[in-house]
């Protein structure tokens, strides 16, 4: 298993930082503002990079979950055994069983805190190259076309499809980086404006 790179406490934060800045801005300058938006745990993890990031994470980590499975599996089995021999075994010897499963069972704990640790610690690895690449096409997608801003996707409530980015960065990105020819003017999104704000 895989954890989340973008958590939500982050995600949260962010959000609120965007929504203050905005709030901030005068109307008028926003009307006027290119803003487009990127899903950056998409831009990374779809990427033909990213896909195999998480494919050599799954094989370099699949025999310890294998092991932890294994283990939870064997205690459940100990568990239920020391259910069913309550009645008939020596209340000493009860409790000196349920005392060694307490025991294996904090173990397997433990092995799980440092299974997610290890698996984090590699991912984040094997992650940062790929994100400061998709950042970076980013960033000239965004230069290129005139984006005044673009903003995590995680961090707006709803955005029209023609400000998402999200798709033409993975392309981007995986056919090297380098982004095409501004397109004629006539093929450009319209800016995005205030809600509220007179259309010209």
């Amino acid at each position: 298993m895989l954890s989340r790179t973008f958590s939500k406490s982050r995600n949260v934060f962010r959000g609120g930082l965007f929504v203050v800045a905005f709030g901030l801005l005068a109307p008028a300058l926003v009307a006027d503002m290119k803003i487009a938006v990127v899903d950056s745990q998409r831009a990374v993890t779809e990427t033909e990079d990213g896909l195999r990031m998480q494919a050599n994470l799954k094989k370099l980590f699949d025999d310890r979950q294998r092991e932890l499975d294994q283990k939870q599996n064997d205690l459940q089995r100990e568990r239920q055994e020391l259910e069913k021999q309550r009645g008939v075994m020596k209340p000493e010897t009860l409790a000196a069983r349920a005392e060694k499963w307490q025991m294996e069972a904090q173990n397997v704990q433990q092995m799980f805190v440092e299974y997610n640790r290890e698996l984090q610690r590699k991912q984040n690895e094997l992650m940062a190259p790929i994100l400061n690449q998709a950042m970076s096409v980013v960033q000239r997608i965004a230069q290129a076309e005139g984006y005044a801003m673009v903003i995590d996707k995680q961090a707006v409530p709803y955005v029209q499809s023609e400000y998402d980015l999200t798709d033409r960065v993975i392309k981007t990105y995986n056919e090297g980086g380098n982004v095409p020819a501004k397109p004629a003017a006539a093929t450009q999104p319209a800016a995005v404006t205030q809600p509220g704000a007179a259309k010209p």
